[in-house]
């Protein structure tokens, strides 16, 4: 049976400043584990509990950031499948922007780091092609709801 993550991909709008109003940022979270791989805040689902409630829980744990200050985007997740230690993952993304771009990170002891990145420095961080891809079906997401 495979690892089950779920996590969002959490992005702010930053308006009225320089870079230019409407500009979209991403959440990456550096781990403090491993490689020190760059990644959305995820984690795995425990015994009961539904997909998007883990999502939340994991996003609050991780990076300090509730319910309250998020607000999910309707029509997108994103299942990736992939292999860590020769056993089959699945992780499941939602998106979600933070209401108040202002609100602080708080990271745990999973993390050394966070970064707020526009899309391709985003993409670059990720390192991993699937979530490079993912990042990218977000933005193509939000830009098509713009419209």
């Amino acid at each position: 049976m495979a690892l089950r993550a779920c996590g969002f991909i959490v992005f702010r709008r930053l308006v009225g400043c320089n870079p230019p109003p409407g500009t979209i940022e991403y959440l990456l979270l550096q781990t403090s584990y491993g490689e020190h791989h760059w990644t959305p805040p995820k984690g795995h689902v425990d015994p009961g509990e539904d997909d998007l409630t883990t999502a939340l829980r994991e996003t609050k744990e991780e990076a300090g950031l509730g319910a309250e200050h998020l607000q999910v985007i309707d029509g997108f997740v994103q299942e990736l499948r992939y292999e860590v230690r020769g056993r089959p993952k699945e992780v499941l993304y939602w998106l979600a922007e933070l209401r108040n771009p202002e609100t602080a990170v708080t990271l745990s002891n999973e993390h050394q780091d966070y970064r707020w990145a526009l899309l391709e420095e985003a993409c670059n961080l990720a390192g991993y092609r699937d979530l490079q891809q993912t990042l990218r079906a977000a933005h193509r997401h939000l830009e098509a709801r713009q419209d």
